[in-house]
This record gives structure tokens, C-alpha cells and sequence, in this order.
């Protein structure tokens, strides 16, 4: 239904840690939207612009459902705007949302990151449209669309913006969160925890450099064949809802075991973790334990975080159990193993071998379909910009206010004709 800004009535629940749910609030109140806001915590209080446009849901969850449905009664709700889509909170909110007819827009960390935000409609990751789509619908979308292919990114972005927002965030609702007496945090780790490995990670990024440094220098230098294994935090959503393991410890002993009897004895191994880890899980405890008993602890290596493309710069295959990392491994035709759903675990890409195989012999990706793929994404869900940093916020609310505002999505939009010019970028070597 193609409503005037004037008659849409936005209702925000839980987005990103950082003032970028209230920038885009004001950007939507400036087309002539109304917005409002539900707040589950002081941190989501702390970081919204408009205490008269503010709920606080300060109940116990199994209230929840109940109340979201009358605040959309309420307030004639339209549309609901979430940062992930399989939380509680969200997941019961998108269920209501769909059927009462309201559109559902759904923010997450860029599929192709770090310079773009994933924009979609509906469901991310694993619940995205993209799921659905062949290669041959996507370029049959493109056939009439145009965009020079920018390179592939090679670093994060805002990672000391999304880490001191995540740390301030997580002191609010430890220290200030008495009104919210109902408050259940949707990971395992208490409020305290999570700041405390926060404030920890802060503290130790001169030493957790150093060490990933010398790690990555020492592979780098070490003149030996290598796969990378791309790791992701074991309390992502991604992880946890799309994929066949439970914990990383599940997925880092099958791919020992598979790397300790399919790879050549002269190959080595190398998990690369992901940038925001903080401890909580041992993984290189874990690595190094698997490694021993496989007889492969001197051929197994661990990088905290860092820089992917200087590790992939140089390495035979990469495998993974649905990080979005990966894409960067296809941009450069290399081999990957994917073990869950990803919206790129398409089979004109991702090899099908078993893991033993796959580290004897690996079958190359088609690389001329992976770029129709990246086209597509970049034309439709890949808007540029970021949430954390001032530029990376002021680029992504250039466009992104007016995908909202259209009744297209962004896959039918780029197929009915109705899709915005896109944003160019000049990356920054």
C-alpha cells in the first residue's frame, strides 16, 4: 500500500547500540512521518531523542506480546523498524506485525561490510527474501541495471566506535536500570557480564594488537600453504538460529578433524576470530586442544581479529559456518566451505564437498555469478554507510530514508523500476 509520509506511524523497538535509531527517527519526522519508540532498558532510554515519544516496557517478557499489540492499536501503527529480526522481543513483533498487514524493516550489519548497512523487509539472514532467490532471478533483476563494481572492502570501519558505544550502553542498563525491573537480556551473559567484557576489550587493544600482529606476520612470513577459517561470536543470532551447531567448539573440532585428514601435510590452518570476540568463549584454548589430539598443533594457527583481507591476501580455501566475512572470500574466487544458512550459500558458489575433501582438493567458486550476486545485493539490500560513526550514520540516512518511505522492497523495487540511484564510494586503501 503506497501511503503519504503523512499517514505512516513508525514504531522503533530494539536497534543498534548508538544514537542511530533516534537519527533516523528524526530523519522520518522531517518527511512528515510520526515515529515512536519502545525501550526495554535504560540503554535504549539513554539513546532516544524524544522523551514524549518514548515507551517504556518495564514488565515482565510474557507481557510483552499483549502490549505490543495494543501500543499498535493505540497509536495506529504502521510500521516497525528492528535491528535483527530472531530476539524475542522482535521475533513475537514481526509475527503480530505480519499479520495485522504492517510492513516490517529490518536493519542489520552489512552483508557486504564493512562500508554498507543491510536494509531489508521482512526477515534477515536466514528469514531473508534472498534465501529464495536463484542467480538466475537476480540477473534477470539486473538486466536493465547498472553500477560500477566497487572494490572489495579490506577493513572494518567503526569497530572503536561500535565498542565504546556498546560499553556505554551496557553501563546504563547495569547501573541506571532499576525502572526496568522486568528486563531479561536476549544473550546468556548477564547485563554486568557483557560490560565488563566490554570495558575489559577496551582496556586491551594495545596488547590484543600486538598479539595479532605478530600472529599474522608470523603466517604471513611462514612460506606455507594455508586455509582460513573465519570464526564468528558463538552469541550471534546468526550463529545461534541458522546454524546446525550449538557452540563454536562443535564447529572447530570438525574442521580440525576434516583439515587433519583431507589437507596435505604440508598445508596449514588458520581461525581467524572475530573482531569483536572478547573472551568469552576459549576458542584459542579450544584450537589449540583439537589441534593436539589430531596431531596438528603445529600446523594450526589463531589471529584475534584484525584486518581479514591480509590473511586471505594469501590463502588457498576459507571455510565457515555462515559469517558474512565470507563474502569477501568470494570476491576473491576462493574456495568456501559453509556449514549453516547464508543468504550467499548459493551453489554456483559454495562448495558441497565433505570437509575432508574440501581440504584435499576444494572446488572453485564460479566467479562471474558471484559478481552478479554482489551486484544485485548492491543495487537493492546494501545501503552505504554505517551505524556507529558520525559518517558512517550521515551517509547511510542520505539514502536509507527513502527506501523505507517507498512501498518496495528493496529486491522489488530494482525489478519494478522503482529503485533510487545508489550511493557511489571511494574506498580508503
Amino acid at each position: 500500500m503506497n501511503r503519504h509520509p503523512t499517514q505512516r506511524r513508525f514504531l522503533f523497538l530494539q536497534g543498534p547500540h548508538g544514537p542511530v535509531f533516534s537519527r533516523l527517527s528524526r530523519m522520518l519526522r522531517a518527511a512528515g512521518a510520526q515515529t515512536r519508540r519502545v525501550g526495554f532498558n535504560r540503554g535504549d532510554q539513554f539513546f532516544w531523542h524524544d522523551p514524549a515519544t518514548y515507551h517504556a516496557f518495564t514488565e515482565s517478557p510474557d507481557t510483552w506480546p499483549d502490549c505490543f499489540a495494543a501500543l499498535v492499536a493505540e497509536h495506529g501503527v504502521t510500521d516497525i523498524v528492528i535491528y535483527g529480526d530472531t530476539r524475542p522481543i522482535h521475533a513475537q513483533a514481526v509475527s503480530h506485525a505480519r499479520a495485522r498487514g504492517l510492513a516490517v524493516h529490518v536493519f542489520e550489519e552489512g552483508y557486504l561490510r564493512p562500508y554498507w548497512v543491510t536494509y531489508e523487509r521482512g526477515g534477515s539472514n536466514g528469514n531473508s527474501r534472498l534465501m529464495d532467490m536463484s542467480i538466475a532471478d537476480m540477473q534477470a533483476a539486473l538486466a536493465s541495471a547498472e553500477l560500477e563494481m566497487p572494490e572489495a572492502p579490506a577493513h572494518w570501519g567503526d569497530m572503536r566506535h561500535h565498542i565504546f558505544y556498546g560499553a556505554l550502553y551496557h553501563a546504563f542498563v547495569m547501573l541506571a536500570n532499576r525502572r526496568y525491573s522486568g528486563f531479561r537480556p536476549h544473550r546468556a551473559q548477564t547485563v554486568t557480564q557483557e560490560f565488563r567484557l566490554y570495558l575489559k576489550r577496551l582496556l586491551l587493544m594495545p596488547m590484543l594488537w600486538a598479539d595479532r600482529v605478530l600472529a599474522t606476520m608470523k603466517i604471513r612470513n611462514g612460506g606455507f600453504p594455508y586455509h582460513l577459517a573465519l570464526l564468528q561470536l558463538e552469541h550471534d543470532s546468526n550463529f545461534q538460529k541458522h546454524s546446525p551447531f550449538t557452540s563454536t567448539a562443535e564447529f572447530l573440532k570438525l574442521v580440525i578433524e576434516g583439515f587433519a585428514h583431507g589437507a596435505p601435510t604440508h598445508h596449514h590452518l588458520v581461525f581467524k576470530a572475530h573482531p569483536l570476540e572478547d573472551g568469552r568463549v576459549p576458542q584459542r584454548h579450544d584450537v589449540r586442544r583439537l589441534a593436539r589430539a589430531n596431531g596438528v598443533e603445529n600446523r594450526v594457527h589463531y589471529v584475534r581479529g584484525g584486518k581479514l583481507a591480509q590473511l586471505l591476501d594469501h590463502a588457498r580455501s576459507a571455510v565457515t559456518v555462515n559469517s558474512t566475512a565470507a563474502q569477501q572470500v568470494l570476491w576473491r574466487g576462493l574456495p568456501l566451505k559453509v556449514f549453516g544458512d547464508a543468504v550467499y550459500a548459493k551453489p554456483e558458489f559454495v562448495s558441497t564437498q565433505p570437509i575432508a575433501d574440501f581440504f584435499t582438493q576444494a572446488t572453485r567458486p564460479d566467479s562471474r555469478a558471484y559478481r552478479d550476486y554482489r551486484h544485485f545485493l548492491l543495487e537493492t539490500s546494501q545501503v552505504a554507510g554505517g551505524f556507529y560513526s558520525t559518517s558512517g550514520r550521515r551517509r547511510l540516512m542520505r539514502q536509507v530514508v527513502d527506501m523505507m518511505l517507498v512501498p518496495d522492497d528493496p529486491y522489488d523495487a530494482l525489478t519494478h523500476g522503482t529503485a533510487a540511484p545508489r550511493q557511489q564510494l571511494r574506498l580508503v586503501k
